[in-house]
């Protein structure tokens, strides 16, 4: 477990300390793959009780206006051109078990990815690349803190002319929409976001982060643990991701928490955001290779690890 020295003590019991005081649980758990991965996925139906179990513990940290947001990816059955359901599947029994309420279904679509599942795609060329994973943001009530002002991203060349003719075609459309004479002609600072966020759009938001590529992120991490003689996280999340939900979701001072940590980008974010935050994770030497993203920080950590047990 790491921690910002905002949070003035270790927390011994990471699951009674946070209880109402967490603003954001995000985190993307391990995925129902069919093989095992060394960070510790489980499969088939263990996976559905797994994640289940967990929400109503998550849910109980959350403070009344928290919210949980979980990242999770596609998975395809065993030896097969077929999409398993066991992600969709997961997901809804993650939000009936806390009786969580959907706030909203986020797509983030990554197409720089690379093609996946391979037989299906790139061999026998039967498949379209898997570019996309779900992200589900629910809460315990049906309005936690957020404001979509925080992440507005920049307005198109059209509106900007708009914005600058302040003349605008009102009146009714087919759809039934009925176009004020000035409805569209208020500038706002940018447009609203939208709920499929496109990760190669890097820089748009928040502007403490526009010095930090995704690439040049990740490549700095990867040459710590290459320096260090560290086994590296293999399945990284951006921080692109993590800085959007993060900064739509909570305020400066707010308290973050990852229980499925890895390479700590999370934990990162909420840092350069200046949020709190506290971050879980089981494999050590994952919590050594992190350090990379903290390199330039003069913030003091605590760490502890935090054996799996205490979440399931």
């Amino acid at each position: 477990m790491w921690h910002s020295t905002i949070e003035t003590a270790l927390i011994q019991d990471p699951l009674n300390d946070l209880k109402g005081k967490v603003d954001l649980v995000f985190t993307s758990p391990p995925y129902p793959l069919k093989r095992k991965k060394k960070y510790g996925n489980k499969t088939g139906d263990d996976y559905l009780q797994w994640l289940s179990g967990l929400a109503p513990k998550l849910a109980a940290l959350l403070s009344p206006t928290g919210s949980i947001v979980i990242e999770i990816g596609n998975a395809w059955e065993a030896g097969i051109p077929e999409m398993s359901t066991l992600p969709l599947k997961s997901l809804l029994g993650f939000q009936e078990a806390a009786n969580l309420k959907l706030c909203q279904h986020i797509v983030w679509h990554n197409p720089a990815r690379l093609p996946s599942p391979g037989q299906w795609v790139t061999v026998e060329r039967i498949r379209l690349k898997d570019s996309f994973t779900h992200v589900w943001w629910m809460s315990r009530n049906s309005k936690p803190k957020a404001d979509n002002r925080r992440v507005l991203i920049p307005y198109s060349k059209d509106m900007k002319y708009l914005l600058k003719k302040q003349n605008y075609n009102r009146g009714k459309r087919p759809s039934g929409h009925v176009i004020s004479e000035s409805g569209f002609l208020t500038d706002h600072g940018g447009s609203i976001s939208a709920s499929v966020i496109d990760s190669v759009d890097h820089g748009r938001f928040p502007e403490s982060l526009l010095q930090f590529s995704n690439t040049k992120w990740d490549a700095n991490y990867s040459d710590f643990c290459r320096k260090n003689n560290l086994t590296a996280h293999p399945a990284r999340m951006p921080i692109d991701l993590a800085a959007f939900m993060i900064q739509f979701l909570t305020e400066p001072g707010d308290l973050v928490l990852d229980p499925f940590a890895g390479s700590n980008t999370t934990g990162a974010a909420a840092e350069l955001l200046g949020r709190r935050w506290v971050s879980i994770e089981a494999q050590e030497e994952y919590i050594d290779g992190s350090m990379a993203r903290f390199e330039n920080s003069n913030i003091e950590r605590s760490k502890t690890i935090i054996k799996s047990k205490d979440l399931t």
